[in-house]
């Protein structure tokens, strides 16, 4: 048998115990505390029988249907003994406050053997609690964790009992009473506390400590890699990591292996025992980092446009600035909203941006336009003059801002996409030249 079952199998014994002391005790002295003791208690033996079936399943080794593992089952059970937790202390708290009200009569009778049993209930509490946390660290085992953190709970639980009874054996009866609403509150926010815990392990949440270790310790590489992409999750106390890193594009394919190797050493230096998958990729220029900018700030639902996308390289540190277009009609604390989503998707999903500054703007109204004769003569020489050629095409749209000119130039294939750029730009500078009077000039450039 495995450590981990051998340390679950305790608790479930253990729990067994405590259901007949409690509840022998409860119905004895007719105390509330004590029987929703020996409620809690019956909860807790099913708990650890989830427990120890958690373990025996996260134990097994990762197979073809579960190439990660079984860990997450000991997330289930966490959270399945959260639930339990939750319906049993709600239905100890009803009854305490109808107890209070005087709509249901009681007599609490404690006496000398009671005590010894409270007494008991603490030294098995308290032992369990010591156990379960000492498998917990050493296993790295959620469910564990999650009894220890329970038993926990009981034994400041079985306190607040043994001060209802010392009450009620004063001719105080309302102090069980109350001491059975400290004991449910105490239980729902311990219970809270961990289904929000393995929730957020079963739904892949990142856990932000561990990731900011991580980046930590890539960041102190020597020589350095271009971090692109690290994404964590937790599964049953184990950690999992995907990295993407850039290198040289002339790197040989040894030279990336071994910039993986190193990123996976020291993140297991960092964090002993994740398992870490390293995929490589040629580095880039800003050209590519400006698409994957832009493709991670298009995934944002309502950005209808970007555009004044700036990559600057500060002190090694890559910082962006953009602009981003809304609809008009949105409320600003909503387009705010949104601003900050952009943000958060391109440092998401472009590991090496450190920084993103975005400014928002109003999507434009559709202009009316008419499409109007004007005297060609002047532009079509700026082009002639700039080419050698007539422009392909020619004409001209009155706007409420004036005229724009759409123009189409045919330029050599063998040219590139830059200085067909640099070609439109200085043709649109002398049409401005020419014809100072337009409002606009649209240059499209074609082989």
């Amino acid at each position: 048998m495995s450590p981990q079952r051998r340390t679950a199998l305790v608790s479930v014994g253990a729990a067994c115990l405590l259901v007949v002391i409690k509840l022998v005790a409860g119905l004895a002295s007719s105390s509330l505390g004590l029987l929703a003791e020996a409620a809690h208690s019956g909860t807790d033996l099913a708990a650890a029988l989830l427990t120890f079936f958690a373990v025996s399943v996260a134990v097994r080794p990762a197979d073809r249907g579960h190439p990660y593992g079984h860990a997450k089952a000991q997330n289930l059970a966490a959270l399945a003994e959260a639930g339990f937790l939750i319906l049993v202390s709600v239905g100890i708290a009803v009854t305490a406050i109808l107890r209070l009200a005087g709509v249901v009569e009681f007599d609490v009778d404690p006496t000398w053997w009671t005590f010894a049993a409270v007494a008991l209930v603490l030294a098995i509490d308290a032992s369990r609690t010591m156990v379960s946390l000492r498998g917990a660290r050493l296993y790295r085992s959620d469910a564990l964790f999650a009894n220890a953190l329970h038993f926990g709970s009981d034994f400041a639980g079985t306190i607040a009992v043994l001060a209802g009874l010392i009450a009620a054996a004063l001719d105080v009866p309302a102090g069980d009473s109350i001491a059975a609403l400290f004991v449910s509150g105490l239980v729902v926010a311990a219970a809270v506390r961990l289904a929000s815990r393995n929730v957020d392990v079963l739904m892949d949440r990142s856990p932000e400590d561990e990731t900011r270790i991580a980046r930590r310790a890539i960041a102190t590489l020597d020589p350095p890699v271009e971090l692109r992409r690290l994404r964590l999750r937790r599964a049953g106390g184990e950690h999992f990591a995907d990295v993407v890193i850039g290198v040289a594009p002339g790197a040989a394919i040894g030279q990336g292996h071994a910039a993986a190797d190193r990123v996976e050493e020291t993140l297991h230096a960092a964090l002993p025992g994740i398992d870490v998958v390293v995929h490589v990729e040629p580095q880039g220029a800003s050209a590519a980092i400006r698409e994957r900018v832009l493709a991670a700030a298009l995934t944002v639902s309502r950005v209808r446009e970007i555009h004044n996308l700036t990559v600057l390289d500060v002190h090694g540190s890559i910082e962006v600035s953009l602009h981003v277009k809304l609809p008009g009609e949105l409320p600003l604390d909503r387009a705010h909203e949104i601003a900050e989503q952009v943000e958060a998707a391109i440092l998401t999903q472009v590991a090496e941006v450190r920084s993103v500054q975005t400014h928002l703007e109003p999507i434009g109204e559709t202009a009316s336009g008419e499409e109007v004769d004007v005297d060609t003569a002047a532009i079509e020489a700026a082009v002639r003059e700039e080419t050698g050629a007539d422009p392909r095409e020619l004409r001209f749209v009155r706007t409420d801002d004036g005229i724009v000119v759409f123009l189409t130039l045919g330029l050599p294939t063998a040219g590139s996409l830059a200085d067909a750029h640099g070609q439109a730009s200085a043709i649109e500078k002398r049409v401005r030249r020419a014809v100072p009077t337009i409002a606009d000039v649209v240059v499209h450039t074609e082989p």
